[in-house]
């Protein structure tokens, strides 16, 4: 009896290796597809609505994962090293304009930000499916709420990128090393 509870614990463990070892290497493989991976969860979070929207329930889910969603959102927008609160080794942002250029380094990197956003929203839906966690909210006051929470929240963080001069995005930034149009090439044909 013993030897048979052994044998399935050891079967267990296996394949509970093999299917970790497996996610592990397609998560990895998902790594350079960026634009995929957000329409992956932006499909996940269609779904996750559509839901809600049809059980007509669930409403203190959906603000928890607001809540959760919103806590990630400030990570990622927010450098690693935050020059109000501490002064280290690691790259900080430049504070003057005679200061040397330090690159914009993320507290939440945007791979473990897209994993996690994803992991709430089928977090939050396998919720869905027990009614335990259907509690009875009046949704209007919830979303209010949150709504407020969010423009405080986004306010403070604007006005941190504001007083320290850093932007988290790469939007209208220069780039360079880009691919030349045939009419500027450097090369010449003989």
């Amino acid at each position: 009896m013993e030897g048979d509870d052994a044998a399935a614990s050891r079967q267990l463990s296996r394949w509970r290796s093999d299917f970790s070892t497996a996610f592990r290497y397609y998560l990895d493989r998902s790594t350079p597809h960026t634009t995929g991976r957000w329409l992956g969860t932006a499909v996940v979070a269609v779904i996750y609505v559509l839901r809600v929207y049809f059980v007509h329930g669930f409403y203190i889910v959906s603000y928890g994962l607001g809540i959760y969603l919103l806590n990630l959102l400030i990570g990622f927008l927010s450098p690693l090293v935050d020059p109000e609160l501490e002064v280290s080794d690691a790259p900080a942002l430049p504070t003057r304009g005679s200061d040397e250029f330090k690159p914009f380094v993320r507290r939440l990197p945007e791979f473990k930000f897209w994993y996690s956003i994803t992991k709430a929203f089928c977090v939050a839906f396998v919720m869905t499916l027990f009614s335990m966690f259907d509690v009875p909210v009046f949704w209007p006051i919830l979303v209010c709420y949150w709504i407020v929470l969010f423009f405080l929240t986004m306010k403070r963080q604007i006005v941190h990128m504001i007083k320290y001069k850093y932007v988290p995005f790469n939007i209208g930034k220069k780039r360079y090393g880009a691919k030349m149009s045939h009419g500027s090439s450097s090369i010449s044909k003989d």
